[in-house]
């Protein structure tokens, strides 16, 4: 019987239905990741690996398993794993994109809202019982988004689905990417693109080059009255130089789902600063999303073993 791992908690229907296609599985049932020693004693023997991006899939783990033919995340990054030297080893990867898109795009526009118009903080005031002035025309203002103009920072499927998003907004949208894209935004460089944007999203995918891509500088070129939200990765931006932004006024706020620490720890100072909204990587936390994202790497994970085509491979 053909051995697979799953590493962490996923849901019971797809661990049933891998027991009834034949499979043994090893599965590793609690909220909280399994250690290494446990992952590398368990795949050593396996022929597949279902993982997701709690799980450090290094050379140390990749060396420890002698029958490995495929390592499924379930995500549409693969940063945790260590893909080129998985690849030399004859390992296939597979991972979960397109399927998110939607859900991801449509948190970004929320987070933007909800940081625009101080949503979030507007439901904290009354929930701490501090809504207790009579309303003034200075009250709790926040920004326009309707005829403003978005910058989006990567242009794969996110970036395509924010446009037709902010379209609806009557927003102006101008993008920076690596190449121009078929697409109805109009390019610019990085520079350009902060200097006249009023929100920027970033969009872009974890590498080398991308790594605390929003630093200081980054930041001082941004408008003082400019809102910064990321739903791409934690560590393209450089935490300490946002918390430093958000309270010299460098900009004007910002709104996060994704955190160089996950989950965030409770003395990050970004939890003590009012203008900026922080969710705890929802992006494509949908029923719908989450369920066509387990079928995904689900099948990508049996045609790899099969060495059949996978649904989506790196």
């Amino acid at each position: 019987m053909v051995k697979v791992v799953v590493s962490f908690k996923f849901f019971d229907k797809w661990i049933s239905f891998l027991k009834e296609s034949g499979f043994e599985v090893v599965y590793w049932g609690s909220e909280y990741p399994p250690s290494k020693d446990w992952i590398k004693d368990n795949v050593r023997d396996a022929e597949g690996l279902l993982c997701s991006l709690v799980n450090r899939i290094d050379r140390e783990v990749i060396d420890s398993a002698e029958r490995l033919k495929v390592i499924s995340t379930f995500s549409v990054g693969y940063d945790h794993i260590d893909v080129g030297y998985a690849k030399q080893k004859g390992i296939r990867i597979g991972y979960t994109p397109e399927v998110l898109t939607d859900a991801t795009a449509d948190l970004a526009f929320g987070l933007l809202l909800a940081a625009a118009r101080r949503i979030a903080e507007g439901d904290r005031l009354i929930r701490e019982g501090k809504w207790n002035k009579p309303w003034t025309p200075d009250f709790m203002l926040g920004s326009m988004v309707y005829g403003k103009t978005l910058g989006i920072v990567g242009m794969g499927r996110i970036g395509r689905a924010l446009i037709s998003r902010a379209k609806g907004f009557g927003m102006r949208v101008v993008y920076y990417s690596r190449h121009r894209k078929e697409v109805e935004a109009e390019y610019m460089s990085l520079e350009d693109l902060l200097r006249v944007s009023d929100f920027v999203i970033i969009a872009v995918d974890l590498n080398e080059s991308t790594f605390h891509m929003v630093n200081e500088e980054f930041l001082r070129k941004m408008k003082r009255s400019a809102y910064l939200i990321n739903i791409s990765r934690g560590k393209v931006v450089d935490e300490e130089a946002l918390v430093k932004a958000l309270r010299e006024g460098l900009i004007a706020g910002a709104a996060l789902d994704v955190f160089e620490e996950e989950p965030l720890p409770q003395d990050s100072p970004l939890i003590g600063l009012q203008n900026v909204v922080l969710t705890p990587h929802l992006g494509s936390a949908t029923t719908e999303t989450r369920e066509k994202m387990a079928e995904t790497a689900v099948f990508n994970l049996i045609k790899g073993i099969r060495g059949e085509p996978m649904v989506y491979e790196v």
